[in-house]
């Protein structure tokens, strides 16, 4: 198994609001993980292809490309395809939720962000490097 130490799970975080982006950045750089930042969906699709993260957090309201059809088309690209994404927003209606899941999301959170919920995702998500911080503090 390779050293999670080294080469940290890369995440990509999508949010077309610098302090969003900075905060998520920092909650998961605190855990060890290596943060990847996006203003927008088209940003984010190519950075995926790219960098190849292993998990997104996408807003769900973006500019140029918003984060259900950016989602899609991740979901679409067969070498993306696998890449965990969980939609970030403020509405927290059914609908809402269930046109995140019908695009494609792994999961869906609400802002403001619930850092024990997010913390509890990441775990879930990655739970390999998850363990790894866990038992190294």
């Amino acid at each position: 198994m390779p050293d999670q130490s080294i080469n940290p799970p890369k995440i990509l975080v999508v949010d077309d609001h610098e302090d969003n982006r900075s905060l998520i950045k920092f909650l998961l750089e605190s855990k060890g993980y290596f943060a990847l930042e996006a203003a927008n969906g088209l940003e984010a699709i190519a950075l995926a292809r790219d960098a190849r993260p292993r998990l997104i957090f996408m807003d769900r309201n973006l500019p140029v490309l918003d984060g259900i059809t950016a989602t899609r088309s991740i979901r679409a690209d067969k070498e993306l395809c696998d890449i965990s994404i969980v939609i970030l927003s403020g509405h927290v209606s059914s609908q809402d939720k269930a046109m995140a899941f019908a695009a494609g999301c792994d999961d869906y959170i609400t802002k403001p962000i619930d850092f024990t919920e997010f913390y509890a995702l990441l775990e879930r998500l990655l739970p390999a490097h998850s363990n790894a911080t866990s038992t190294s503090v």
